[in-house]
């Protein structure tokens, strides 16, 4: 069973963050110089008030840090001057010293399950990853069941319970299986990277160390597993066919937030006395927007902001995730090939699933924070709250499709559309009349596929991204049908 509040479901009353003037913390007076949240929602302080000794002695007020990383950011934004929100977000979610996935928790606790901050969908039911191996089984069956050369790749791996599913689901194919190179695990945590190898590996299995990452042999498969800080250091191969599964990934990773202002006119006349629209970007910091060499390009990137600065004009709120974009690309030289990385025949496939809207609009406002199952502000104690944010699943497409044009998107189609289209009711019913407590396998998977407003199935989008093939070929999940 789950806990009551999935990762995606940040509020029971709704998933996005309250309007308001100011997106982000801001100092309050200078006798307690406490970040307080501006995000519609009671906060709890950066760091605490401060506190006076005796006052007979007439010392200093002492500040009180709610973490060791929460001191670490103010004196940076003291020293500095403010910073971007992801560069906030970078430092509370993968510091080297307090990061929330990084080594910040308490002895003993992760952030998974129901001791933790939040439960995933692989760790709700089986069926999740189970789905997921097959959607790739049947990928590489209609890319001709290449008989070598094939790698998984899976990016924030978590425990490494979503890559067990999905291998014990493909050693039930051994053409497929014996394909298999390598399985790639990016992973930037060194627990998170134990507990994984313990999972796939086993508990006594040894790590020995290159210049790509960490290596070790999956027990039930004997497929060599390499752990790796960062995508880039997989080595990027032609001939190699990469299945590249990303759940859960895209949402931790740090945004910008910008807001668009009108200016006066630099040199006002009568014939130029019209203001002008510019971007600012929203900064960790007492001041207002600031106009940062972040706000003079991200939010030019893309004709889907400009349209946003044309159309809805001062006021308007933009997130944009540069590092969302350079994943999507990663993903799409890899399997279509790129001036830098070229490739004969494009092959393999990326599923991303996330949350996020799936019409194509600019997410705004979505920074929410989790933890111990309950919304908090996420401002507050950092390095020990998750933090993330909406997807923009158009970008993703926007940018793997600029980045080769041997690749084609599909999606993003809701959670439960996908699963059930990838026959998850089958399993399910078959799960249940093998089960001892069918109402709990019952439970966990109409969880997956609830289409509630706040449901699973409805929030998590899922998308493709493929060899182009000029869509003629929809893939399974997705209105497609399975190539045998």
């Amino acid at each position: 069973m789950r806990s009551a509040a999935p990762r995606a479901l940040r509020s029971a009353a709704g998933r996005r963050v309250a309007q308001s003037n100011s997106l982000f913390p801001s100092f309050s007076s200078p006798s307690s110089q406490s970040f307080t949240s501006s995000l519609g929602v009671p906060a709890r302080t950066f760091s605490s008030t401060t506190c006076r000794r005796e006052a007979d002695k007439g010392d200093e007020p002492e500040r009180q840090w709610s973490t060791p990383l929460a001191k670490q950011l103010g004196a940076a934004i003291s020293a500095t001057g403010p910073v971007p929100l992801a560069s906030y977000m970078r430092m509370c979610l993968t510091a080297d010293v307090g990061g929330y996935y990084t080594g910040a928790l308490e002895e003993g606790r992760d952030q998974f399950g129901l001791k933790g901050d939040f439960v995933t969908s692989p760790e709700i039911s089986q069926i999740f990853g189970e789905l997921i191996g097959i959607w790739f089984v049947a990928e590489w069956m209609a890319q001709g069941r290449p008989s070598s050369g094939t790698e998984l790749i899976e990016v924030g791996p978590g425990r490494g319970t979503l890559m067990a599913d999905m291998l014990r689901t493909i050693q039930s194919f051994p053409k497929m299986a014996s394909s298999i190179d390598a399985i790639y695990m990016v992973e930037a945590s060194a627990e998170l990277r134990e507990a994984q190898k313990t999972l796939l590996c086993g508990p006594d299995a040894t790590l020995s160390e290159s210049k790509v990452g960490w290596h070790s042999v999956c027990k039930n498969m004997s497929i060599p597993v390499v752990w790796t800080d960062t995508i880039k250091s997989i080595p990027n191969s032609p001939s190699k066919t990469p299945f590249i599964v990303a759940h859960e990934f895209f949402d931790a990773l740090p945004i910008h937030a910008f807001q668009c202002v009108s200016v006066p006119s630099p040199s006002p006349s009568p014939s130029t006395n019209k203001p002008t629209l510019q971007w600012r970007e929203l900064l960790v910091s007492p001041t207002p927007p600031a106009p940062t060499r972040h706000a003079l390009y991200l939010p030019e990137s893309s004709p889907r902001f400009r349209a946003i600065k044309t159309g809805t004009g001062a006021g308007a709120v933009i997130e944009i995730c540069p590092d969302a974009s350079l994943y999507a690309s990663d993903f799409a030289a890899r399997i279509g090939g790129s001036a830098l990385h070229p490739k004969p025949r494009p092959s393999g496939a990326a599923l991303v699933l996330d949350y996020g809207p799936g019409d194509g609009s600019v997410p705004t406002n979505s920074l929410r924070g989790i933890r111990r199952h309950a919304r908090v502000s996420p401002f507050a104690e950092p390095g020990l709250t998750d933090l993330s944010a909406d997807v923009d699943f158009a970008g993703i497409a926007e940018a793997a499709m600029q980045a080769s044009e041997g690749v084609e998107v599909h999606g993003p189609v809701e959670q439960a559309g996908w699963l059930l289209g990838m026959g998850g009711q089958e399993r399910a019913e078959v799960l249940m009349r093998a089960a001892g407590d069918k109402e709990a396998v019952e439970g966990a998977w109409r969880r997956l596929v609830e289409r509630g407003p706040n449901g699973m199935g409805r929030l998590y989008k899922v998308m493709a991204i493929l060899p182009e093939g000029g869509g003629r070929r929809k893939p399974v999940g997705f209105g497609g049908e399975v190539v045998q």
